[in-house]
């Protein structure tokens, strides 16, 4: 929270109401001269800037300000406000009228400035909050799960089929390029005379790392050699980290070296990581990275999985965010291709359900490129059995509901889950409904204005996979591939009772291809597969084609005693 700069208009609007001798800034010092009425004014005129979020009006009893009657001016006022209105009246029991007044209005008023001041700030990083969540965000590519993830559960199988709990660097490094984030090359060299030779066909510079698959931190005990320029510096480094490590750790630590192309760190050094909670289960890291990562301690903390808006907001939480956006003259990195590794990270750490941490440091962050430079991983060890590995406490995007389909007409489409990304194909949507489906789905004639409301769709389109599930028909356009959406299906948990509530409905221009039926149908098999023991559904009495293809899926149907209604059930 700041201080609002006040404008050029709010000042000398403020000039021809107040004493000549006010502070002409913010914070409005009204002078002690105002009375109730050119006090209440004052704040009606800031409350207008639009440089304004918010007034605090502070009020001590002094001069000709009365607490008691400021107050009922003041409550007048604020009813036509749009801005939150908070307010400190001062002076103990002085104040305790005016305070009253203003708690029978809703104008909460505190002891303290300060108090309040931080009730706001409260207040902005909850509504801030909020609107990440529910902002439209970008479709990140692979969305519906990452086609390296078979190659990094057999790297993390392997690994435990060994009895290994950590994965070397190269392994890691391969983990994460299954999920299309770059690594730097990366090469195992189990001689002296391997190192040479790799280093000369990948060129120098090159970096000599200790291979090992006990040790976490190569630096700790000496197993990094940097900027080495031709084969004597090369075996010298080999010489070195076996010695090393052989000292500091013992000798059966020592198993070769990796070695890499020398990367100028001409950028920013981040870590992404993530590790388990006891609560939450896989939590996020992201932040400032680098050999000093425990010293700056700039990091910011999420939930998996991610979106773009997700992604953004949790870059926006620390420090080291004001200089990728670019200082000083410098380049800005490409955000939108950060936001679309985080969220490629989190899918991830969400499909990897074996691995206990994970580390990328340092990621190094440049206009050119993202790269990941190292990176750690520890793996859950054999003493953990499947049914008690840790779950995400966001339940991510269910990729095993997604499938094609082909309609009556002959042409494929694909019935997935919903995305909050699927926001502007909703709007497409329902711009192609009739009255007539829009009254049999909401019972009413809903205005298209009311059905698009962006507040309303977010919280059709962004949901807890957990509680509902909504399934969407998608048709791609082979001329230019873009996406339309044909029918919309929605299961909908009842609240304290093992039983779900479905709903379907299907464009006018694509009924009668047999969607409907399909859709539910898909809806009655995740509810089986969530063990819900019953389906339930209600439509108007003139809905017959629902009412036959809840029929034609076993659903029995049960005419209503005091509404025009048709009830279906069917118990799993």
């Amino acid at each position: 929270g700041e201080l609002a700069e006040l404008s050029a208009e709010t000042i000398e609007a403020l000039d021809q109401l107040l004493s000549p001798h006010w502070s002409h800034a913010n914070p409005v010092d009204t002078i002690g001269d105002a009375d109730a009425t050119r006090y209440v004014k004052a704040v009606e005129t800031v409350g207008k800037d639009p440089n304004c979020d918010a007034v605090l009006a502070i009020l001590a009893p002094q001069g000709m300000a009365e607490p008691g009657e400021t107050a009922e001016k003041l409550k007048s006022s604020a009813t036509a406000w749009s801005k939150p209105l908070l307010a400190s009246w001062m002076g103990g029991t002085s104040a305790t009228l005016g305070e009253s007044i203003l708690s029978r209005a809703n104008i909460p008023s505190f002891p303290y400035p300060e108090t309040a001041i931080r009730m706001f700030n409260y207040m902005w990083r909850y509504s801030y909050n909020l609107r990440g969540l529910y902002e439209t965000p970008v479709l990140s590519a692979g969305a519906e799960g990452a086609p390296g993830r078979a190659a990094a559960e057999k790297i993390i199988q392997d690994a435990r089929r060994r009895r290994r709990t950590l994965l070397t660097e190269a392994e890691s490094k391969q983990l994460l390029a299954a999920y299309g984030i770059a690594t730097i090359e990366t090469q195992i060299a189990s001689s002296e005379d391997a190192a040479v030779e790799l280093a000369e066909r990948i060129g120098y510079p090159v970096v000599l790392k200790l291979h090992s698959a006990t040790i976490t931190h190569k630096t700790d005990v000496g197993g990094v050699q940097l900027n080495l320029n031709h084969e004597g510096e090369v075996r010298r480094a080999w010489h070195a980290i076996r010695t090393s490590v052989s000292e500091k750790a013992g000798p059966e630590h020592f198993q070769g070296v990796t070695v890499q192309p020398m990367v100028k760190l001409e950028g920013y050094e981040l870590i992404l990581g993530s590790s388990i909670d006891p609560q939450f289960g896989p939590v996020l890291l992201f932040g400032a990275g680098g050999q000093l990562v425990e010293v700056f301690e700039d990091r910011a903390l999420a939930l998996p999985p991610l979106n773009t808006t997700l992604a953004r907001r949790m870059m926006e939480q620390t420090r080291i965010f004001k200089a990728l956006t670019g200082v000083r003259g410098r380049k800005a990195v490409n955000l939108a291709a950060l936001e679309e590794l985080l969220v490629r990270f989190s899918q991830l750490v969400v499909e990897q359900h074996w691995i206990k941490e994970i580390d990328v440091n340092p990621l190094l962050a440049s206009p050119e490129r993202l790269l990941a430079l190292d990176a750690r991983v520890v793996v859950h060890g054999p003493e953990m059995s499947e049914d008690l590995l840790p779950h995400s406490a966001v339940r991510p995007y269910p990729a095993q509901y997604v499938a094609d389909w082909t309609l009556k007409s002959g042409e494929r489409v694909t019935i997935r889950p919903i995305r909050p990304e699927d926001e502007p194909l909703m709007v497409q949507f329902h711009q192609t409904l009739s009255e007539r489906s829009v009254y049999l789905r909401y019972f009413n004639a809903l205005k298209l204005s009311q059905r698009i409301a962006h507040y309303r769709l977010m919280r059709i389109c962004f949901i807890d996979y957990d509680r509902e599930m909504a399934l969407v028909a998608v048709r791609t356009d082979p001329a230019t591939g873009a996406q339309e959406l044909l029918a919309v299906g929605r299961l909908s948990r009842l609240h304290g009772i093992n039983e779900a509530e479905f709903a379907v409905l299907v464009s006018d221009q694509w009924q009668r291809q047999g969607l409907g039926t399909e859709l539910l149908r898909r809806m009655l098999e995740i509810a089986r597969q969530e063990k819900i023991a019953r389906v339930l559904g209600s439509f108007l009495e003139e809905n017959y084609e629902m009412q036959g293809i809840s029929k034609k899926l076993g659903m029995k149907l049960a005419r209503a005693l005091d509404e025009p209604l048709v009830r279906a059930f069917i118990d799993l």
